[in-house]
């Protein structure tokens, strides 16, 4: 499906921010893991929570949807799956339940629909080896892992290709036979992430030790799951859009649902409005943006990877230069970001430079409405959609199917607040 935006002067109103994705993922797995039952009020429903759910439901816990309240009847040790795991395009959903599936008796299979050279897992595999794990990957997009539980011990990991490998072990190392010893051997990047997957086993009463700089994880063996009820924030890297459409277009937008005190590391977009000359409120249970001139920046990206896309886009509409650093790890998202982001941002007349590691940008440029090919990725569909806002003309965005991944009801958003959208 193809959508049409066109160039807005002025957005104006109140919306509620979607659920947090990467706080449903880690909810729904720990909930499964839990002897009993628990709730989780307010999850996301996306194409990639979707996918954890159903993954969580295959490994043998019960769920149902009440009154947007998901109610899971966990299980101690999980099933062995009758049928493959398939993962769809959810890295998430890929990278925290291999580790989980080494749990259950026997073996079991998950089907991947991006390549593993966009989505890396091999390090997380490789770990699991360590710690006493069967892993093979089969040919094609699907890794067939052993069951029978994990021995424990030492094992060693990158830290700076992706923080879910860490959040997979730490999903399934409290239950393993030893105590579990995590050296990451890098500096860990999107640390916030990690974070708030401790801060969610730890209401489910898992134990764990982390150092300080998160060089060392341990995590006690023989733990068991309680339940836990939950409510799910609103996402900080999704309404990120929502705040740059009111910054591009010097409008006053407010976005409710936003708890400022979560372990939400892009909860940094509102530094970064606010070091660009952007009026920020934050509120008790919302973020308000009043957008003026905007002044380029620098930006690091190694902990916030997902609002590098949003990100050059504001700086588009900035005056002056801004660099985004620290953003390699973009190359292994749904797309190659860096790429993807320059190329769409380029055919609309902005002045972006991609190098290895980011992005160079000089802000004043006089955007034009073009067709955008978002290349399956939801983020460089809603990032071209907010730099069409203040571009001249209107702008396709293609295959805008792709932003169910995370946001799907996107769009519908911008309306509200006044953009003229057709498509939809």
């Amino acid at each position: 499906m193809d959508v049409i935006v066109r160039n807005t002067e002025r957005l104006e109103g109140v919306v509620s921010a979607p659920s947090s994705k990467a706080y449903t993922h880690r909810m729904l797995i720990t909930a499964s893991l839990s002897n009993g039952t628990s709730r989780i009020r307010n999850p996301l429903v996306s194409d990639d929570t979707q996918a954890t759910l159903e993954a969580v439901e295959a490994f043998g816990a019960t769920t149902e949807l009440k009154k947007n309240c998901r109610i899971i009847q966990g299980t101690e040790r999980p099933r062995t799956p009758s049928q493959p795991i398939d993962c769809r395009e959810s890295g998430s959903t890929l990278r925290f339940m291999i580790p989980v599936a080494t749990l259950a008796a026997g073996q079991s299979k998950f089907l991947f629909e991006a390549s593993f050279e966009r989505r890396p897992v091999a390090p997380l595999l490789e770990s699991l080896k360590e710690l006493g794990a069967e892993i093979a990957i089969a040919r094609g997009s699907s890794v067939c892992v052993g069951g029978g539980g994990i021995r424990g011990g030492k094992t060693s990991i990158r830290g700076d290709v992706s923080s879910q490998f860490i959040s997979g072990l730490l999903f399934a190392c409290p239950k393993a036979k030893e105590n579990t010893e995590i050296n990451v051997t890098t500096q860990l990047e999107s640390k916030d992430y990690v974070e708030m997957t401790l801060e969610i086993l730890g209401k489910h009463g898992i134990e764990t030790s982390v150092d300080h700089d998160f060089s060392q994880l341990k995590i006690p063996a023989n733990q068991n799951y309680r339940p836990c009820d939950h409510t799910v924030p609103g996402d900080f890297s999704s309404a990120a859009f929502l705040l740059a459409a009111a910054a591009v277009t010097s409008s006053r937008v407010k976005v409710k649902g936003l708890e400022y005190q979560t372990f939400q590391g892009d909860k940094a977009i509102v530094d970064i409005l606010e070091k660009m000359g952007t009026s920020v409120t934050i509120g008790d249970n919302s973020v308000e943006v009043t957008g003026k001139t905007l002044a380029g920046v620098n930006i690091d990206a190694k902990d916030i990877p997902d609002l590098v896309p949003v990100c050059a886009v504001l700086a588009c509409y900035a005056e002056g230069c801004s660099e985004i650093f620290n953003a390699k790890r973009l190359r292994y998202k749904e797309s190659d970001r860096l790429d993807s982001i320059s190329t769409e941002l380029q055919n609309m007349g902005a002045d972006v430079t991609v190098n290895e590691d980011g992005l160079t940008i000089n802000g004043g440029c006089n955007l034009h409405g073009t067709t955008i090919d978002p290349h399956n990725d939801h983020r460089i569909a809603m990032a071209c959609a907010v730099a069409a806002l203040g571009a001249k003309g209107e702008t396709k965005i293609q295959n805008v199917e792709c932003i169910n991944k995370s946001y799907p009801q996107f769009f519908k958003d911008l309306r509200v607040l006044g953009v003229n959208v057709i498509g939809i």
